[in-house]
């Protein structure tokens, strides 16, 4: 690069030869520059040929309790606040969205395709593609890196990811027996005809068929799942109560210290602005000893209190090349690095799939664990977090189950959903993975961390981990090269260059907010937690 500079200056103008000579002496010596491309504590997740993904903001509405506000709602309505909160926030213009991509577990059969309904309504062009995923409770996190995936093939530069769930208002079935009956009744063409199938309806026609709560391939809950992982690991009801309590109390705190900046207050038409989470209810432990086993009955450890709720909620997020971002003038929050999908044994390992996948997504990365600064596991049930961290730091457990030599090890407790996690915050399905993202990215800023690691578990046996950098940092090319070469090329056709001072000052510290950068480098407007 330095030679490149080299030849281009000597065409400048005679009265700019001393100002040229200190910039391309800044630029061959330079150990911002340098560091950045490797950065001397940690590595860097770069790949040669592959485009930098970032997130560029993610937010969320608030996560409610199902049955409470959002009750007289449709999905599309809360995906639609999430999308219009993701535009007020970032104030991206809608045109320049390349395409939409939502998750969603139960789908409301009137916006089968809810990303492009709720696209529509916040006023996305129509000419946007928008489509829905569907993967269980990492539904959203398939939403993701699907746009991860896009902008990776050079297809798009700009998606919104996201996720919506809405529990209070979930399709109910006839019975089998009676869609039959209606479906020849709508076929019918006489009313004879008609008359004798409306002869064979039957009351056990009229039972119900609420949505399956099972898996499908083993007809086993995923409470029950969790109970027995629980006492395979020999994992007790009161570590199970503690570390329901631990959740509940630092989502408060992270609540009341304005910690959660990702939620966007919501306008429910008829009630009032809903501006925060109703699930976070730190109890005490003599209080959740009193609540009755949910699953395995008499004797189970999984109740209500140590598992996540029904939620309804949704998130979005702006993902970019990172290209794109700077040229539109945006700060990266987070580099989108690399991620895994897992699949185990539904049956036996349905809710062990963080275990599987961490080592996966560390090597992939060329990192350990010992590299990751922030953790966000999403929390199904208490029982299933603490097996997954005890399976995690099991060698015999490494070496008989999973094939591998030794152990991951288990992540420390102080870097562990230290804002809450989806026991206290709340769980609706297609969502949690943005919120979990987005809280990593958040997180990795407040406490000057690098790498973060996000893992969320799901039925059918599925994982996703992924690993992610922190954005904002810009010690170097890596962030700040797209930005700059434009204002460099610029000013080698026709720059006067100021003098040396001036000039250095292109070469800031590890946190550099240069005035000369053309378009401005901006943050996302967003509320301001505490110092």
């Amino acid at each position: 690069m330095s030679f490149m500079l080299s030849s281009a200056l000597r065409n400048l103008p005679v009265s700019s030869a001393w100002a040229a000579g200190a910039f391309t002496r800044s630029l061959s010596c330079s150990s911002p520059f340098q560091a950045a491309a490797q950065p001397k504590t940690k590595k860097t997740l770069g790949k040669t040929g592959v485009k930098n993904v970032v997130v560029v903001e993610g937010v969320r509405i608030p996560f409610l309790q199902s049955g409470t506000t959002y009750a007289d709602l449709m999905p599309h309505d809360l995906a639609r606040a999430a999308l219009q909160g993701l535009l007020t926030r970032t104030s991206v213009p809608r045109d320049v969205v390349d395409y939409i991509v939502y998750g969603t577990v139960i789908q409301e059969v009137k916006t089968s395709n809810v990303a492009r309904e709720a696209a529509l309504g916040a006023g996305f062009s129509d000419k946007t593609p928008a489509h829905t995923v569907t993967m269980a409770c990492i539904s959203s996190n398939q939403a993701m890196t699907t746009g991860v995936g896009m902008i990776a093939a050079g297809q798009c530069d700009v998606v919104v990811a996201g996720g919506v769930e809405l529990m209070s208002d979930v399709p109910i079935r006839h019975s089998r027996k009676m869609r039959k009956t209606m479906l020849t009744l709508n076929r019918a063409k006489t009313l004879g005809q008609k008359l004798s199938l409306i002869s064979k309806i039957r009351p056990d026609y009229f039972a119900p068929e609420l949505p399956a709560v099972a898996e499908f391939s083993t007809s086993e809950t995923m409470g029950h799942s969790a109970d027995r992982l629980a006492a395979a690991f020999g994992i007790s009801r009161l570590e199970q109560d503690e570390y329901a309590l631990r959740s509940h109390s630092l989502a408060k705190k992270a609540q009341d210290e304005g910690l959660l900046q990702d939620v966007v207050p919501f306008k429910v038409p008829g009630k009032d602005t809903v501006t925060k989470d109703n699930g976070i209810r730190p109890s005490s432990l003599e209080q959740m000893g009193k609540l009755k086993p949910a699953f395995v009955k008499p004797y189970g450890t999984v109740t209500a209190a140590n598992s996540s709720f029904l939620t309804d909620g949704a998130s979005a997020m702006l993902i970019m090349s990172e290209e794109k971002a700077l040229a539109m003038g945006y700060k990266p929050k987070a580099y989108l690095r690399d991620f895994v999908y897992v699949s185990q044994d539904p049956k036996d390992q349905l809710l062990l799939g963080p275990t599987y996948a961490t080592p996966k997504v560390l090597e992939k990365a060329g990192l350990t664990l010992s590299d990751i600064d922030v953790f966000e596991f999403h929390e199904a049930f208490a029982g299933q977090i603490l097996a997954n961290l005890k399976a995690m730091d099991s060698d015999w457990f490494a070496q008989n189950y999973m094939g591998r030599k030794a152990k991951v090890g288990a992540p420390p407790l102080d870097k562990f959903n230290t804002w809450g996690g989806s026991l206290s915050l709340g769980h609706p399905f297609g969502a949690t993975g943005c919120r979990l993202v987005i809280t990593a990215a958040h997180r990795l800023k407040k406490e000057g961390g690098q790498y973060g690691l996000v893992a969320a578990c799901a039925a059918g046996g599925q994982v996703m981990v992924c690993a992610l950098r922190r954005g904002q940092e810009q010690q170097g090319w890596s962030c700040w090269g797209s930005a700059i070469l434009p204002v460099i090329q610029t000013s080698l056709r026709h720059l006067w260059l100021p003098p040396p001072p001036l000039v250095l000052s292109l070469f800031p510290g590890a946190e550099p907010d240069p005035p000369c950068l053309s378009p401005p480098v901006r943050s996302c407007a967003e509320p301001q937690g505490p110092p």
